[in-house]
């Protein structure tokens, strides 16, 4: 059977140029609590209504619709299904309404405020101290955040819904709450900030508040009882106290329009109205008990006549429109339905459906239709699948469609996506408008949230069958809906297994959810959040067995920690081979362990767990060297923990430390058999350190001994005259009489004292005979005084030592072979050493 035609809903504006219809969605007759009665909120773009007892009125109870309890806030579909009752036990509630994935923001009086999933789950945060204190007497909450006046009629602004700190607006110098208000949302304002409008009680102007400045706009014609801010955020619906609904742009410098609605409305118009909202973004839609007035631009009117009170919900392309029995749409026609479907229309689109109608009946017309409008057949293509997209009932979008088909064969070149597209679109939209899911998302609203927003909301709402099946059908990831659906299943085998029915084991829930992902999306999912769940919900065995199956260790490993299942965390990240993942776990750890237990963990782990002991040695040596001493020590590394301290003493400047960490040091080597070697040489170190203490002690501190080696103390001495503390030195550490001399050799050397080294050498025998005097004094430059000493060295060597001073005279002399005499002329460096050469050897004759 044919449905009505699309125009027969229409109703005309603007001299017959313009046209809204009501589509009726949903009858939802006696399924929700009378309005009038209750609190009410609606989510946009087909989302849920939530609804509350209003305290202040008495309700009548019985009869067939539901009653809400004083303590408890009911959500239903727009088709009036049931989709969740969360029970409220937080004090007095000023305001709630819903973001943009459709959780429900509950605000009570004391700034609390709680974020409920439709699962009934909640996370609950604060306004801050200050809301606290003062109470909140009102607030407004739009999908990206909240503000919030207080009793000191102070705005406080959230944005997000993460726990973020409120931010304190401009200061509204109000004496008393004000008439009304509302918000612009930062994503409508040019600054890209929350705009606060407020009507003050005291006053007829409109102030306009940002987190900068407060504004008054000086206005005339107020209070006003609503302010509606359009969708686009460009203009501004206020109704005064008279009953005139006056428009204007959000920054009040144009008037656009002005209708005094108490004169041109019948007796349905009954005191204040219940609510004023935008019909897109051209029209208002105003509201009493029993009617609904839609308002256009140009002062045109439309009655909708309801049978009780309505509740609204704005939405971008429209109003939904809640009575007692029905859920209506109210919007404006679109272009291309206008185009196709009015009486009358030469539009190309409207013709190519004549030509498709008279198709299917066989006309001769069809022909004549096509080639009349040939060169602009792809629009006319095109137009009719857009109109296909505007229409609610499947009758009307197939039809819509096939005209494009028929179009479509007709074209040479067509891209045929956007047909396929608008098909698979519609397939979706229709099945989440069915009356038991009750989504009466539009092909704009759904447009502009995304496929990936409705599935999110679907699986929201555990319609997790439906979310897979369109997942799969538009070729989209299934993975948030498997984890959803794996969450909640989890849940509810905790719920179930809690109120006395049988458990379902670890084991048999685990082996359900991997079969379940391994045959939608080949097991690809990231189990670390199904595994959060299940820790969460008290089952910390099916945690555990489902991290086994998760791929991704920096995913697994976090999870493991919180759950302190510290062993099997360290051993994934060794495994992963991710040195910064091993470096998070041991730092976690080493926070929270005792010290004890954390070294425990690491050597208890053996071989597996060596890499970790060697990443933490090596962060400890260069960030916490505290670390790796307990480290040491409680793995009883006697060596590692005596060189560690070797190493430190070399760091520190003052003295009596430096001593006591070599005394660790040798306490650690000598309770090692093997490094008693070791420990004599620190035993050493300590001596001489003590004794370069006592030495610049004795120096007034002038002269610096403490950290210098044996050698180098013993020339520190003796270049400062300190003859006796050298020869202590030398005694008490066993200096060899041949380094000793070498010592005194080169200290005196060094110090010019000639004199000094001459007695040396006569002192007593040399133990390094005399030659080493004469080359380090050559070297030196004191070929003079080198000479001195070839004298007392051996015979055999005096020609060539004289040579290296420099006097060949006296190497001639001692030269008593004329062969050597020859060589020697012929080094001779100069004629005249040459003659007295020729005359030490004529001597020889």
């Amino acid at each position: 059977m044919e449905l009505e035609h699309p125009t027969t809903s229409w109703q005309a504006m603007q001299d017959g140029n313009v046209f809204y219809k009501r589509q009726q969605l949903y009858t939802i007759h006696e399924k929700m609590p009378r309005f009038e009665d209750h609190i009410v909120a609606g989510a946009r773009f087909g989302g849920p209504i939530a609804i509350m007892r209003d305290s202040t009125k008495m309700i009548a109870l019985g009869g067939g619709v539901p009653a809400v309890a004083k303590d408890e806030i009911r959500v239903y579909s727009s088709s009036g299904e049931g989709i969740v009752l969360f029970t409220l036990n937080q004090g007095r509630i000023v305001k709630f309404g819903w973001t943009l994935d459709e959780r429900l923001v509950v605000l009570n009086e004391e700034g609390t405020y709680r974020v409920y999933d439709l699962q009934g789950d909640y996370v609950q945060y604060s306004l801050g101290p200050d809301a606290s204190e003062t109470g909140v007497i009102d607030a407004r909450i739009h999908e990206g955040g909240m503000v919030a006046l207080t009793g000191a009629l102070t705005l406080l602004e959230i944005k997000g819904w993460d726990g973020s700190r409120p931010l304190t607006l401009a200061s509204t110098g109000l004496t008393e709450p004000p008439h009304t208000w509302s918000i612009i949302p930062p994503d409508l304002t040019i600054s890209r900030h929350t705009e606060v409008l407020i009507s003050p009680t005291t006053s007829t102007s409109i102030l306009s508040i940002d987190n900068l400045e407060c504004i008054d706009q000086r206005l005339s014609r107020g209070p006003f009882s609503h302010l509606a801010p359009s969708p686009n955020g460009k203009s501004l619906a206020l109704m005064t106290s008279s009953g005139t609904l006056w428009v204007v742009s959000t920054d009040f410098q144009r008037n656009l329009a002005e209708f005094d609605v108490t004169s041109k409305v019948d007796e349905g118009a009954i005191g204040t109205p219940r609510q004023v909202e935008w019909c897109g973004n051209d029209a208002v839609l105003v509201t009493w008990d029993r009617l609904a007035l839609l308002v256009g631009p140009f002062g045109d009117i439309l009655s909708f006549i309801y049978a009780g009170p309505t509740f609204v919900v704005n939405e971008p392309d429209g109003v939904r429109v809640l009575g007692p029995d029905v859920c209506d749409f109210i919007q404006k026609v679109p272009l291309a339905s206008v185009n196709v479907f009015r009486p009358g229309s030469t539009a190309v689109s409207a013709i190519l459906y004549d030509a498709w109608e008279n198709f299917s009946k066989r006309a001769p017309k069809a022909d004549e239709n096509i080639r009349s409008i040939r060169p602009d057949l792809a629009k006319a293509v095109d137009e009719c699948i857009e109109a296909a997209g505007k229409e609610w009932e499947p009758y009307w979008q197939r039809k819509l469609l096939n005209a494009a088909k028929f179009g479509k064969s007709f074209l040479d070149l067509c891209n045929p996506n956007d047909f396929v597209n608008m098909g698979q679109t519609l397939k979706v939209l229709n099945a989440v408008r069915y009356f038991e899911i009750g989504i009466p998302v539009t092909h704009a609203q759904y447009l502009y949230t995304s496929p990936s927003h409705l599935i999110d909301r679907l699986t929201n709402r555990s319609l997790h069958l439906l979310a897979l099946r369109i997942s799969t059908y538009l070729s989209l990831k299934p993975d948030s809906v498997l984890k959803h659906w794996a969450c909640a299943k989890i849940a509810k085998s905790k719920s179930t297994s809690s109120a006395g029915e049988a458990d379902t084991t670890d084991d048999e829930l685990c082996k359900v959810i991997t079969a379940k992902f391994r045959s939608v999306n080949g097991g690809v999912v990231s189990y670390a959040e199904i595994a959060k769940r299940s820790w969460e919900v008290g089952r910390p065995g099916l945690a555990t067995k489902l991290l086994d199956f998760e791929t991704r260790a920096a995913d697994q490993v976090p999870l493991l920690l919180e759950m302190k299942e510290d062993k099997l965390a360290l051993t994934k990240a060794v495994n992963s081979g991710d040195t910064d993942l091993v470096y998070h776990v041991l730092l976690n750890l080493y926070n929270r362990l005792p010290l004890g237990s954390f070294f425990r963990l690491i050597e208890d782990g053996g071989a597996a767990l060596a890499p970790a002991s060697k990443l933490l040695q090596v962060y400890a040596r260069e960030q916490n060297r505290e670390m790796l001493r307990d480290f040491y020590y409680s793995d009883d590394r006697r060596v590692e923990s005596a060189v560690l301290s070797l190493e430190e003493a070399t760091k520190i400047p003052d003295p009596t430390s430096r001593i006591t960490a070599i005394k660790s040091a040798q306490k650690f080597f000598s309770e090692d058999k093997e490094r008693q070697f070791e420990a004599k040489m620190m035993d050493e170190s300590i001596r001489l350190l003590t004794s370069q203490q006592q030495l610049e002690k004795e120096a007034d501190g002038k002269i610096d001994f403490f950290g210098l080696s044996v050698n180098d103390t013993v020339t520190t001495c003796l270049l400062n005259g300190m003859s006796r503390k050298a020869d202590k030195i030398k005694a008490d550490f066993k200096v060899p009489d041949k380094r000793f001399w070498y010592l005194k050799l080169y200290s005196l050397t060094k110090a010019r004292d000639f004199e000094g080294l001459d007695n040396f050498a006569k002192s007593k025998k040399s133990p390094i005979g005399y030659e080493p005097f004469v080359h380090h004094l050559v070297e030196k430059g004191h070929r003079k005084e080198a000479a001195g000493f070839v004298a007392r060295c051996d015979a055999s060597k005096r020609v060539d030592l004289y040579v290296e001073c420099g006097e060949w005279r006296m190497a001639a002399k001692e030269c008593k072979d004329r062969t050597k005499l020859e060589e020697l002329k012929k080094r001779s460096p100069n004629d005249t050493i040459s003659r007295e050469i020729d005359s030490v050897a004529s001597m020889l004759k």
